[in-house]
Parts: structure tokens; sequence; C-alpha cells
């Protein structure tokens, strides 16, 4: 743990949670995610090694408590009352970054697992009374196809055909999906503007937007857009006064 030396609440809550990943773990643990496997997935670029460092210092420091494993079962990790605490601050990180810091995609940011496992957590699960299979074709991937199969009892993301019936094809750039997953396009628009492409039987189509909750940060990105809008039209927007105050002067 980097130690700052400065008798500071700032300093010392920074001493525990600014390092980095920590608070994508923290995010994470909100998600209700509990078990190492898991944190791994919606992590994939760090370190099991690192992820494990990280988890102990959190225990360590009070923010989360290691259930230990029970027959045939992983151990779980589950938030303290401090660390559930910490919700109001990733709330308003994600409503900072939505506002200032979450211009257009890297490449490098599209990564077309985290998405369906993002997707996966957010499956509205009491809307299936049968099992679902959605085939995702993401142009700008890295492996075109991808599957999530929805049975009331579990939900996978499957990378080969998982051998059941396509109930809907879901055609899009991957770029243009995330923006809709994050809220910074609706899918209604995405589909007019023929950036997402829906195939399957009309009732599936009209259900589809209603399988999942999508994104928790859906709604605060698109506050953060509709704001930029309005700034941006007040800004274009001179008064006439103004204007003429502007205008250049032509000598005669």
């Amino acid at each position: 743990m980097h130690l700052y030396g400065q008798y500071c609440p700032v300093a010392r809550a920074a001493e525990i949670i600014a390092d980095r990943w920590t608070v994508l773990i923290i995010r994470e643990l909100l998600a209700d995610v509990k078990h190492f496997n898991e944190l791994e997935r919606g992590l994939p670029h760090m370190s099991r090694t690192l992820l494990t460092e990280r988890l102990r210092r959190l225990e360590q420091t009070g923010v989360l408590e290691r259930l230990g494993a029970s027959r045939g079962k992983p151990s779980e990790y589950r938030l303290t009352p401090a660390g559930r605490e910490l919700q109001r601050i990733i709330d308003l990180f994600g409503e900072w970054g939505a506002r200032w810091a979450f211009g257009p995609p890297r490449p490098s940011e599209l990564d077309p697992i985290i998405l369906l496992w993002w997707m996966r957590r957010r499956v509205a699960v009491d809307r299936f009374s049968r099992r679902r299979v959605i085939q995702f074709e993401f142009r700008g991937a890295p492996q075109r196809t991808y599957w999530l199969v929805i049975d009331p009892s579990d939900i996978s993301v499957c990378l080969k055909h998982p051998k059941f019936d396509v109930d809907v094809i879901v055609t899009a750039n991957i770029k243009s999906f995330y923006q809709v997953w994050l809220g910074h396009l609706s899918l209604p628009d995405a589909v007019r503007k023929n950036l997402v492409y829906l195939d399957g039987a009309p009732a599936d189509i009209r259900a589809f937007p209603t399988w999942f909750t999508w994104s928790p940060m859906a709604e605060t990105v698109r506050a953060a857009v509709a704001d930029r809008r309005i700034t941006r039209i007040g800004q274009s927007r001179r008064p006439r006064s103004e204007t003429k105050a502007l205008a250049p002067r032509i000598a005669s």
C-alpha cells in the first residue's frame, strides 16, 4: 500500500481505494459479483496475482470480507458496511466521468467479451419462462459471432454455437452496440439509423429491449449527453446585440 504520510481523511481513503484497478474491483463487487473467477472475467486485463493482492488488501482494510469455501463451492467476497458505502463514490465517479471524460471509445476498449459479460449480469430473468438464445454479429470485433444463452436457471456467454435454435440475431458494429448499452445512443435510434439490425420473430424483436435492464450507467450517460447538447445549443445562439457588437467595422 502506498502511504502518503499525511494525517488527512482524503489521504487515508486514497491509500485504500485510489490504486489502479481497485475502484473497478469495488464496482464489480457492488454489482453483486462474489467469486474470484467472476471478478477475473469482468476485469480481463488484470492479472490474477494483482487481483489476489488487491482483494487481500481490501479485506485487511475492512472494505470486504472473504467467506470460506463450503463443500463444492468457491470462496465468496462480500462488501462490509464500509464497502457498501462506497456505492456513493462509484456513482459520483460515473457521473463525473460521463460528463467530463466519456468521449468516443478507444479501439482497445471495445471488448465484446466484457460487453456480453455485462449484459449477462443485467438480464431480466423474470421475463423468461423458457430458454432464449441471442446471436451477436459484431462487426469490428476480433471474433465476429458470439452467443448469449438465457435460461431461467443459468445464463451463459458462448464463443461457439450452443447447438440451440437462435431466437434473435443482433448485427451491429461493436462500437455502436457499446454506445447503445451505455446509454449514449438509444436502441430505437440505432435501429432507425441502421446501426443495429434485429432479426427474428416479430414478437421477439419487440420484446428484445425488455430482456435486459441495460447498463446501470445508462441513465447517467443519457443525462450527460443531453446536458452537453443543451450547452452546445446555448453556446451557438448568441444574442443579436452581441452578434452586432462582434461584427467587424468597415471603414468608409
